[in-house]
């Protein structure tokens, strides 16, 4: 396996474009599977994560193409001939489940595997599943898969009521809701970014939809859809990552295509903690030029809170903060393996349940470590670029699922980054 050698080389500047979002990405795609007609994305990410899904959709019969160097993905559905999502597949991914609604809804019938477990905790499937049933989904359990059929031969429109906010849930209630016969409301539903994105697709396609962006989302039902070619937005977590680079080890960097409305609970810590972030016209620009930030208390939060995907990156920040921070993780379990990594290279964290408390130190020291998850791999990167020596990151396979060209990124803003390829 692939690892990751970074060495501390002081403050970063220059410019680093921000790629589309994976999590909307893998959400707009299943969209093709609710139109004959073609779909069309750009601004796509090239990432592992993506390419499960197009195996996915194509083992269910959708023609899938990258274009462009996978910045365009050129995907139609007119021949879908299985329904079907296999374990084989699903199981590396669990945004594969968002496949069980638009098959659902344009079929009238779906069998879908459950998603395997998940380093950062349960994350179950059961809200997926109960949103379905109030639009008249009969759903069957067995062998570890998910029968589901529409009496009739489709769905109808009913209202949703998420006892927790979900963003899976609520992406897959709304792909099935656009083809459901009379009128849905998502109440608690998600706010993210990624929703609005999918939405605003559905709607090119001829979906009927009000409110997404607001906790209630009405969906009037249509008979079908249609083709359309749609931008994916900015990716926030890829966007608020790098913001952290210069944050950590100083210097000035301008992400192009980053917006603050994805992030402003984000950016407001980082200024409560001295870091400068203005507005250009390409973008965001970030600067910190001298000294160590303040510690700053964080909890994580549904949009538009505090990110639970830039928790374990601002971690690495608080690590060598002036005082003592606390990180409140509210939204997953499990979600501080990073913390035991970062102690290796000379970080005082101490971590019960969800709460992890962090005590600054003036330098972190260069280690062997070890990535558990996609956010962790990239937090030791980012606390490799602050370190004293060399820091060896491993298992970045993790990092591939969720960053496109991170080595190329930074080492094009003056980091000193390498990957190291191993038989």
């Amino acid at each position: 396996m692939d690892s990751i050698l970074v060495t501390g080389n002081g403050p970063l500047n220059g410019v680093i474009p921000i790629a589309g979002a994976k999590n909307a990405c893998l959400t707009l795609m299943p969209a093709t599977l609710l139109s004959e007609e073609p779909l069309t994305l750009t601004n796509a990410p090239r990432l592992s994560d993506i390419r499960t899904m197009t195996s996915l959709l194509q083992s269910l019969g959708a023609e899938v193409s990258a274009l462009q160097e996978g910045q365009v993905l050129a995907m139609s559905s007119h021949g879908l001939d299985n329904h079907t999502a296999h374990y084989d597949i699903v199981r590396k991914m669990r945004a594969s489940i968002l496949v069980l609604g638009p098959i659902l809804a344009r079929e009238g019938h779906a069998v879908v595997s459950l998603p395997g477990g998940c380093a950062i905790g349960a994350r179950p499937v059961d809200l997926h599943l109960k949103a379905l049933e109030a639009m008249g989904a009969e759903l069957d359990l067995r062998d570890g898969y998910v029968h589901a059929k529409a009496p009739g031969g489709r769905l109808t429109g009913g209202t949703v009521d998420f006892p927790i906010v979900s963003v899976g849930a609520t992406e897959n209630a709304l792909l099935a809701a656009t083809l459901a016969k009379g009128t849905t409301v998502l109440k608690n539903a998600a706010r993210e970014p990624e929703i609005i994105d999918l939405a605003e697709c559905l709607i090119k396609m001829g979906a009927q939809i009000e409110g997404h962006g607001t906790s209630t989302i009405t969906i009037q039902g249509v008979d079908r859809l249609h083709g359309a070619t749609h931008p994916v937005v900015t990716d926030r977590i890829e966007l608020g990552t790098y913001m952290l680079a210069p944050a950590i080890c100083g210097g000035e960097v301008e992400l192009l295509g980053g917006r603050r409305n994805l992030l402003e609970a984000f950016c407001a810590k980082l200024e409560e903690a001295g870091v400068d972030i203005s507005e250009t016209d390409a973008g965001l620009k970030v600067s910190h030029k001298s000294g160590r930030v303040k510690a700053v208390d964080v909890v994580t939060e549904p949009f538009p809170g505090f990110p639970t995907d830039l928790q374990a990156q601002m971690m690495a920040l608080m690590c060598t903060a002036e005082g003592e921070s606390v990180l409140e993780e509210k939204i997953f379990e499990n979600r501080f393996m990073h913390a035991p990594e970062l102690m290796r290279m000379g970080a005082q964290i101490d971590v019960h349940g969800g709460t992890a408390k962090v005590t600054g130190v003036e330098r972190l020291k260069g280690a062997p470590v070890m990535a558990t998850d996609l956010r962790a791999s990239v937090s030791l990167i980012l606390a490799g670029l602050a370190a004293e020596g060399e820091t060896r990151v491993s298992r970045v396979y993790h990092l591939d699922r969720g960053y496109e060209h991170v080595v190329r990124k930074l080492s094009a803003v003056g980091a000193k980054i390498e990957r190291i390829k191993e038989d």
